[in-house]
């Protein structure tokens, strides 16, 4: 009778070992099967963005107009030495896209060739930041200008940002760690940047965006003014000090590297007042400040429809202006240095 009640149990009990027995493998085997597809997904991103990079790289310096002139104008700029006794006086020009509309370079190369030498950059929506590292690059490579020549207004003098494309064409890794200490940038921001300076897809993302939205949008262009039309230069006492003291931090920068510093205010299209304060924290902080044309001289039939850049005939205007008073002053500055 006992026999009896103990065969069932043994028998239950040996069907759930074999159970258990057998569901082991199975769990083995779901557990590699997900691995691997995680190595599957794992790798195919990989090679996904090692495609986008590569075709980034490919299309920028072929089709990117910005990337090639700026690499060329680093090139040349890294060059720049003292002048021999006699010879053209070396002056670096850099800038944004108020001195790439704004300039015609060769016109005022070939106005003013017999006294000087011009090495200009210029890379559209740089302002204070992007260039108080751009420049301490350039020196690090070896550029030795006599004269350097910056590009800014009230506005991109005051900007807490450095544009886009700046840490990849202009900075070095160093570079990008302490401008973005400086400005204060948290760890996703600063991670932002950094994937900036060694990424060509992360770089060039707006640049593609921007050109989806001009396929998408009909006048994509004509939409600035209306976007502008509500900012204004900021005014005070307060904004004059913060000017002073980006002013001096440049100038220091210069003289650190034997070059005289001088700031060259461009116009924008209501700007009398802003130009004007530029040139008065300029001038306090013991920079020349050059103004070639006052802004109240240029009307709106000078600029482009976004009211902000000069068209081909404020062009013309503002170079002219720039090459009448650009020797006579940089003359003076380097003489008074020398004494």
């Amino acid at each position: 009778m006992q026999f009896g009640l103990d065969w069932p149990l043994s028998l239950s009990s040996s069907w759930r070992s074999f159970l258990r027995a057998n569901s082991i493998p199975s769990s083995t085997s779901s557990s590699r099967a997900a691995l691997r597809y995680a190595q599957i997904l794992t790798g195919s991103c990989a090679i996904l963005l090692i495609v986008l990079e590569l075709y980034s790289v490919y299309i920028v310096k072929r089709y990117s107009v910005a990337y090639a002139r700026v690499s060329r104008q680093i090139a040349e700029a890294i060059k720049a030495r003292p002048a021999a006794v006699g010879g053209p006086i070396s002056v670096l020009m850099v800038g944004n896209s108020l001195l790439l509309d704004g300039v015609d370079v060769d016109r005022l190369q070939e106005r003013t060739s017999p006294a000087l030498r011009i090495y200009p950059i210029f890379l559209e929506g740089s302002g204070y930041y992007d260039w108080l590292y751009g420049l301490g690059r350039l020196f690090r490579q070896g550029a030795r200008p006599q004269v350097v020549i910056v590009g800014l207004e009230v506005n991109t003098s005051l900007q807490n940002e450095v544009w886009e494309e700046t840490p990849m064409m202009l900075f070095d890794s160093g570079d990008v760690l302490s401008a973005a200490s400086q400005l204060g940038l948290d760890s996703t921001a600063t991670s932002n940047l950094l994937l900036s300076h060694v990424s060509t897809f992360w770089t060039m993302r707006s640049f593609f965006r921007r050109r989806v939205l001009r396929v998408i949008v009909p006048h994509f262009e004509s939409l600035f003014p209306y976007v502008r039309s509500g900012m204004a230069s900021p005014a005070g006492p307060e904004v004059e000090k913060k000017l002073m003291s980006r002013i001096r931090t440049l100038n220091e920068l210069c003289e650190a590297h034997g070059a005289t510093l001088i700031l060259l205010i461009p116009p924008t299209l209501s700007s009398e007042k802003a130009a004007h304060q530029m040139v008065m924290a300029s001038e306090k902080a013991g920079v020349q400040a050059l103004l070639p044309i006052d802004p109240t001289e240029l009307t709106a039939s000078f600029y482009e429809p976004d009211t902000v850049h000069l068209n081909p005939e404020g062009t013309v205007r503002f170079t002219s202006a720039l090459a009448s008073q650009l020797p006579r002053t940089i003359v003076r500055k380097t003489q008074s240095s020398r004494d």
